[in-house]
């Protein structure tokens, strides 16, 4: 049994203008740092399909597909862009990157069901955590976890999930597309007061969002983990687990405020990896959200992937 690393090459072509931090490079350094720490050749590399509309529309509504869709420019065309919002941008690629997107996490979510592969990384753009049900917003076109998420539920009959979000920011698409949902039961920490300026109040109680301050290092963040996330998840027993894997509270990240480092990012995962052997035979699903310091994303996803793989 081994950890699967998906991805596609439609998933380096979406780009929001040489400007943006969420950008195609962030693929290539994660790729880097992987052969540089000779982990690559221990994986096993899947190539991401591309997900149909069916599968978004479990999450999404018609209307906020259509508007990812439909407003694609034309690869011919001179306007390269079609503004969403000040920060999320389309490009000619980007309906093709957000299938493949979404297409990883559901390959990956059958793989691990189908006891094909241990656990999967999808290492994909456009993220998916700021996305709802109803809007693309904050670098995201459509929740690829959630996707993931309602997909194991839906079609693969499963009770329970849980989603584990990581990243600096709040995954107010997950919380929006799963509160009150009893199947499902969300833990993140998060910056606070940051964008998206949500999730500080309680939404219902399968949500453990726990906000923490600006210049907070990793003995906060594993006192939240140690203190909030485990006691949920171990009363929840998830039969699968699903990570937003954001890097982006990393110390070299200045996207945010926070002081984590790899350490402790390895650290998060040996304790999902724990939750999951516990209740799931080990099932875990994670997808790339966000982290835009190059070498500290490596880095990072390095140090997550070798818990993944049990490789330290």
């Amino acid at each position: 049994m081994t950890t699967a690393f998906y991805t596609h090459a439609d998933c380096q072509r979406h780009e929001m203008g040489s400007w943006h931090p969420e950008a195609p490079d962030r693929l290539q350094a994660i790729d880097d740092q992987l052969i540089a720490s000779r982990i690559h050749t221990l994986l096993d590399h899947r190539e991401a399909p591309s997900a149909q509309e069916s599968d978004l529309a479990r999450v999404h509504s018609a209307a906020a597909i259509a508007r990812i869709r439909d407003n694609c420019p034309d690869v011919t065309s001179e306007q390269r862009y079609f503004p969403l919002d000040g920060d999320t941008t389309l490009n000619a690629y980007t309906w093709r990157a957000s299938l493949r997107a979404a297409g990883a996490a559901l390959a990956a979510t059958d793989a691990v069901i189908a006891g094909e592969i241990s656990n999967a990384f999808c290492s994909i753009r456009p993220p998916g955590h700021h996305a709802t049900p109803d809007e693309a917003m904050g670098f995201c076109m459509f929740n690829n976890v959630a996707i993931a998420a309602k997909h194991a539920l839906e079609t693969h009959g499963l009770k329970r999930v849980a989603v584990v979000d990581f990243d600096v920011h709040h995954g107010n698409g997950t919380e929006a597309a799963f509160s009150d949902d009893p199947r499902v039961l969300m833990v993140s920490f998060f910056q606070h007061p940051f964008y998206p300026y949500s999730g500080a109040e309680p939404a219902a109680s399968n949500m453990v969002n726990i906000p923490v301050a600006a210049h907070s290092y990793g003995d906060v963040v594993r006192q939240v983990v140690s203190d909030q996330w485990l006691p949920a998840l171990h009363l929840h027993q998830p039969e699968m687990i699903f990570i937003s894997a954001g890097f982006d509270a990393h110390r070299e990240d200045e996207m945010g405020q926070m002081g984590l480092v790899e350490a402790d990012y390895a650290w998060i995962t040996q304790q999902i990896m724990q939750v999951a052997k516990t209740y799931s035979g080990g099932r875990i699903v994670s997808c790339l959200e966000g982290g835009y310091h190059l070498s500290a994303l490596g880095r990072s996803v390095v140090a997550h992937i070798k818990v993944l793989a049990e490789l330290e």
